[in-house]
C-alpha cells in the first residue's frame, strides 16, 4: 500500500480523500454540524413515563425536558407520555391519578436564575405505581453546563427506575468530513454540546478513548502517512506515539491505560504490536502471520485482544492473549466480519458482518456463539458500545451522506443523529467520567 494512501481501519469499502495540512485548537462545533434527534422503533417492555416541560425553560435558553425525553427514549427502557398540563416541582400531584392514566413514573421541575447568573435546576421524580416520591433534587450550574445537568438528571432517573447506570452524561468521538476538510469531534452522548479536537485538510481516522476519558488516540495523515497521535482533551496538547516506517494505525488503549495496541506495517504486512503509552519504549510484536492483522481491541479484563485478520482467506475476528500466543478464531456469523468491539461486561462481541451485499451491525454472545443482526441497512461501520453496555453507536450510509446512529442491543430502538451536509464516520463511545 502506498504510504500516502489512507488505509481505513480494515479493508476499504469507501474511498477516503485527502489534501494539504491544517490544524485547529479545541473549539466549538460550527452550526452546520449541530445535531437533532430522530428516534424510531418500538421496544418490547418499556416503562411509561411523563416528563413535563420545566418551568423557566424559555428564559434559560434550553428545552431541558426535551433533552430528558430524548435521553430516556433513546435508552429503549421508557415510553414517553404527554403530560397534557402544566407541571413543575412545586405542583401538588396525586401519583394515583397519573397511574390511572397509565403512567408508571412522572418527572417535573423548574429552572430559575440566581443573583450571580447561575441557574438552579430543581426536579422531582415520582413512582406512580408505589405512590411515592423517589427523588427531589436541586442542582446549581453555569449556563454552559445546563445540557450536561439534563443528561445527569436523565442518568439519575434511569438508575432509580431500572437499577442500571445511564450513559447520557458520557461523550462520543467521531470524524466529520465536509468537502475536503476533516475534523475530530467530541460531543455529548446525544451528539450535542460538541468541541472540535482537531481539524485538518488530511484524513483523521480510528479515534480511541483512554479509559480515564481525558485522552484520545487517533490516526492522522498530516505527515503524509498514517501516524498514531495521542491528545489530551483538557489541555489540547498532542504528541506522536507511533511514527515508524510504513503505516501506523488502529490504536486501542488497554483497560488500565498504560499500553496501546497498534497495527504496524514494519517490513511487510500489517501486524499487531503493543507499546507503552508513557515513557517510550520499542513496540512489542503480538502477532506474526502471512496475513493482515489489524483493528485490535482489548477485552475489558485486559487479558486478551480481539482483532481482525484475513489469515483464513477473508476478514474474520480472532482473539489472542495480550501477552501473545496462538490466536483463535471467534467470528463465524458471516463471510466478512470486521470492526470488533467488546461490551464492558466482556460478554458480547459487536462487529460489522456482511450478509449478501449488505454490511450490518451484528452481535455475538461470546459464551453461546449466538449471532444477531441489529440493523437492516446496507453499509454500516464502526460499532462502539456505550460504557453501560446497553447501546451501540455506529455509522451508516443514508442517501448521499454518512450519518451516526445508536441502537439498543435488541435492535428495536434506533436513534439517528442528523446533521445538514457533513459525513460523520468512525464513532467511538467514551467511558464513564468519575
Amino acid at each position: 500500500m502506498h504510504p500516502t494512501t489512507p488505509p481505513p481501519r480494515t479493508w476499504p469499502r469507501r474511498q477516503v480523500l485527502h489534501a494539504g495540512v491544517g490544524l485547529a485548537a479545541l473549539g466549538s462545533v460550527p452550526a452546520w454540524a449541530q445535531f437533532r434527534i430522530e428516534i424510531s422503533g418500538v421496544g418490547g417492555t418499556q416503562l411509561p413515563i411523563v416528563v413535563a416541560d420545566f418551568r423557566g425553560e424559555a428564559e434559560a435558553g434550553l428545552p431541558l425536558a426535551a433533552v430528558l425525553r430524548a435521553d430516556l427514549e433513546r435508552s429503549g427502557a421508557f415510553r414517553l407520555m404527554n403530560a397534557g398540563q402544566a407541571l413543575d416541582d412545586r405542583s401538588d400531584l396525586d401519583p394515583a391519578a397519573w397511574r390511572a392514566r397509565g403512567a408508571d413514573a412522572l418527572v417535573a421541575g423548574s429552572i430559575t436564575r440566581a443573583a450571580d447568573g447561575r441557574l438552579e435546576v430543581r426536579y422531582r421524580l415520582w413512582d406512580a405505581v408505589k405512590g411515592e416520591q423517589l427523588v427531589g433534587q436541586s442542582k446549581t450550574v453555569v449556563a454552559g453546563d445546563l445540557r450536561l445537568a439534563a443528561h445527569r438528571i436523565a442518568d439519575e432517573i434511569v438508575l432509580r427506575l431500572t437499577g442500571e447506570r445511564g450513559a447520557n452524561a458520557t461523550r462520543i468521538a467521531y470524524v466529520v468530513r465536509r468537502g475536503r476538510r476533516y475534523s475530530l469531534h467530541i460531543t455529548d452522548a446525544d451528539g450535542e454540546g460538541g468541541q472540535v479536537a482537531l481539524a485538518s485538510n488530511d484524513p483523521i481516522i480510528s479515534p480511541a478513548w483512554a479509559p480515564d476519558g481525558r485522552q484520545i488516540a487517533y490516526v492522522s495523515f498530516e505527515m503524509q502517512k498514517a501516524v498514531v497521535w495521542v491528545q489530551d482533551l483538557v489541555t489540547g496538547q498532542r504528541r506522536v506515539l507511533a511514527n515508524f516506517r510504513g503505516s501506523n494505525s488502529a490504536p486501542a488503549f488497554s483497560p488500565d491505560g498504560t499500553q496501546l495496541a497498534v497495527a504496524l506495517a514494519q517490513g511487510g504486512l500489517t501486524q499487531l504490536f503493543t507499546m507503552p503509552v508513557f515513557g517510550g519504549g520499542a513496540p512489542r510484536r503480538l502477532t506474526s502471520s502471512s496475513a493482515i492483522d489489524t483493528e485490535p481491541v482489548y477485552a475489558p479484563d485486559g487479558r486478551s485482544i480481539f482483532f481482525v485478520s484475513d489469515r483464513g482467506g477473508g476478514p474474520q475476528i480472532y482473539r489472542v492473549a495480550a501477552s501473545g500466543g496462538t490466536p483463535e478464531r471467534i467470528s463465524f456469523g458471516a463471510e466478512y466480519c470486521a470492526s470488533p468491539d467488546i461490551s464492558p461486561d466482556g460478554r458480547t462481541l459487536a462487529y460489522i458482518g456482511r450478509q449478501g451485499s449488505a454490511y450490518r451491525v451484528m452481535t455475538q454472545d461470546l459464551a453461546t456463539g449466538t449471532v444477531a443482526a441489529l440493523t437492516g441497512t446496507q453499509d454500516d461501520e464502526s460499532p462502539s458500545f456505550a460504557p453501560n453496555g446497553r447501546l451501540l453507536v455506529y455509522s451508516t450510509r443514508q442517501g448521499r451522506s454518512d450519518v451516526l446512529m445508536t441502537t439498543t442491543l435488541d435492535g428495536k430502538i434506533k436513534t439517528r443523529l442528523l446533521s445538514t451536509d457533513a459525513d460523520m464516520r468512525e464513532p467511538a463511545w467514551g467511558p464513564f467520567i468519575v
